[in-house]
């Protein structure tokens, strides 16, 4: 893995380009992005659809590389870091939420917390102390042994918030979390993700469209036709 250098910063974007297609019918999803977030800071980008949120939040993972420009996470630059080092990027140092939760239908919401813990072979009580850790910390000790079509859309969407910290990761990236929940629920989910950045000392990178959570975060982000626009 590539070497790390410990800053401030935990995210840092510099003129980054992306574009889907060619000629007429490409699509600049990003154009020349830069911004810098600051360790412990909850981040709230919000834009239209088809803004370059989402190909912003997967190139800032690992998911996707730009065409142009560079990102450091955590002090690594991932254009040095290689397949395995993105994988291990993205398995050690940083917890996606989706809005789809991405749960395993078979597994308990307790299994399903743990899936990142066996993939890196924690031994078995490290793994069942932070699940239960965990569980408790999202409020849902009581369900562990409930699977995900026993939970309601916000419970649901805790267990994925959960399993996204199983190992304890310096990022938190969350694309629409609140995307298929009531107004309600988005909202306590919203609050349950500033409570968690502070009490395990994570920073956050949460893309919603919803503007009722916006005043949850520490700073809000627009993507506007791939460019930054800071509030």
């Amino acid at each position: 893995m590539g070497s790390q250098v410990v800053t401030e910063t935990m995210v840092r974007v510099e003129n980054v380009h992306k574009t889907y297609g060619r000629g007429a019918a490409a699509v600049h999803a990003l154009r020349g992005v830069c911004l810098d977030i600051p360790r412990g800071e909850l981040v709230a980008l919000k834009g239209r659809s088809g803004s370059g949120k989402t190909t912003l939040l997967n190139i800032v993972g690992g998911l996707d590389a730009p065409d142009e420009g560079r990102i450091v996470v955590d002090g690594l630059d991932l254009a040095e870091l290689g397949e395995d080092g993105l994988l291990a990027l993205r398995r050690d140092r940083i917890g996606f939420v989706f809005q789809s939760f991405g749960l395993i239908p078979i597994l308990t919401a307790a299994e399903n917390v743990g899936v990142p813990l066996r993939l890196r072979r924690a031994e078995v009580r490290e793994r069942e102390e932070r699940v239960e850790l965990l569980l408790s910390l999202v409020g849902l000790a009581d369900h562990a042994g409930q699977r995900p079509g026993e939970l309601s859309g916000g419970q649901q969407q805790r267990v994925a918030i959960a399993r996204a910290l199983a190992n304890s990761p310096a990022l938190l990236i969350a694309d629409e979390p609140t995307g298929q929940l009531d107004a309600e629920t988005g909202h306590a989910v919203m609050q349950l993700l500033r409570a968690v950045v502070h009490s395990e000392n994570v920073t956050a990178l949460v893309a919603t469209h919803d503007a009722t959570l916006l005043d949850l975060a520490d700073r809000v982000l627009e993507l506007s036709d791939g460019e930054i626009v800071e509030h």
